[in-house]
């Protein structure tokens, strides 16, 4: 009999060694098919879009390594709180129950660490605020109009005039071999490696230009300009969405992104018609064309540089205004994303 039952524990055990062999091996090879995919959503996926410039970077490192233990950790405590009330003083367990009903250390305590909590948070959250906040100098400016329901792009640096960018029919965007409802028929197309800043606004109803992979939801508000802003580090194709609630196509606003060479982005700029060269210091990256496309004061600096330019000689009207697709924006300095 004793003889039985060791040759029943051996089988036993022969058969669990297979079943965790059998699951190690499901688990190593689960990567292989559930890896994250670059730029848009991973089927199934619980992760954040993998990373494709700094700012995305710090964002993941500030979920992974601050909220995300913190939230583990208060959840278990809260569980065990939860379990050793329910064990400890159910009717069986405490039949008589006390009668206090306030305990000062109690109080002091879940009042107090809260508000630590909360502090140790904001510190690590202030300075990736400020890393958004604190963009470097910009070597391309794109300034983004979201319409109902489609996006607007212009490069004031490079002389481009804006384009609209729709999204792609199911039909084309299968043939195309693309994710149907995030391609679009024309995407904004920026070098890498360099520092990309986004003038975002609205001509109708508030949108939000979003780019998970760049870490990036910024407000498209109409009459005002918002500022925000991206490295790319790597070439590839990029999608994001409109992610304010605009109206009955809201799901139908696509952004796709091509991030590509300085050779490839040249030839891209000369297919639109645009220039790599600046005619002016005021066309330059980041000069007074970029803050004409904003809204800003760059158009009075433009009148002061033509005066400067032509001595005795008076500015046109033209000299000045806007482009003709940019809202009315309000008189002072953009201000930054939130």
């Amino acid at each position: 009999m004793e003889l039985g039952s060791n040759a029943l524990r051996t089988a036993r055990g022969a058969a669990a060694s297979s079943v965790l062999a059998v699951s190690l091996g499901v688990f190593a090879a689960t990567p292989s098919w559930a890896q994250d995919l670059m730029g848009q959503p991973t089927p199934g996926g619980i992760d954040l879009q993998p990373a494709a410039s700094p700012l995305k970077y710090e964002a993941i490192w500030f979920h992974n390594v601050i909220l995300l233990p913190m939230c583990i950790g208060i959840s278990l405590l809260v569980l065990g709180l939860l379990g050793w009330i329910v064990i400890r003083y159910n009717k069986k367990s405490n039949p008589t129950p006390a009668r206090w009903s306030h305990n000062t250390l109690i109080e002091v305590i879940w009042t107090v660490m809260p508000v630590l909590i909360l502090v140790g948070i904001s510190l690590f959250s202030f300075r990736l605020l400020f890393a958004y906040h604190d963009m470097p100098t910009p070597d391309l400016t794109v300034k983004a109009t979201g319409n109902q329901w489609n996006w607007g792009y212009e490069y004031p640096d490079q002389g481009i005039s804006e384009y609209i960018s729709n999204m792609l029919p199911e039909d084309e965007a299968k043939a195309r071999n693309v994710p149907y409802r995030l391609a679009a028929d024309e995407p904004i197309v920026v070098p890498v490696g360099k520092t990309v800043r986004v003038l975002v606004t609205a001509s109708d109803v508030i949108h939000a230009f979003a780019l998970p992979a760049f870490g990036l939801k910024t407000d498209a508000v109409p009459g005002r300009v918002n500022e925000t802003w991206f490295r790319a580090d790597r070439t590839g194709v990029f999608y994001g969405q409109c992610s304010e609630l605009c109206g009955v196509d809201h799901a139908f606003m696509p952004i796709e992104i091509h991030v590509v060479t300085e050779a490839q982005f040249a030839t891209w700029v000369a297919s639109k018609g645009g220039t790599m060269t600046p005619k002016s210091p005021e066309q330059a990256p980041g000069g007074t064309a970029a803050q004409v496309a904003a809204g800003t004061d760059g158009a009075a600096t433009a009148v002061d540089a033509a005066a400067a330019a032509a001595p005795g000689a008076i500015p046109t009207a033209q000299t000045a205004t806007t482009p003709t697709s940019a809202p009315t924006t309000a008189p002072a300095a953009a201000p930054a994303a939130q």
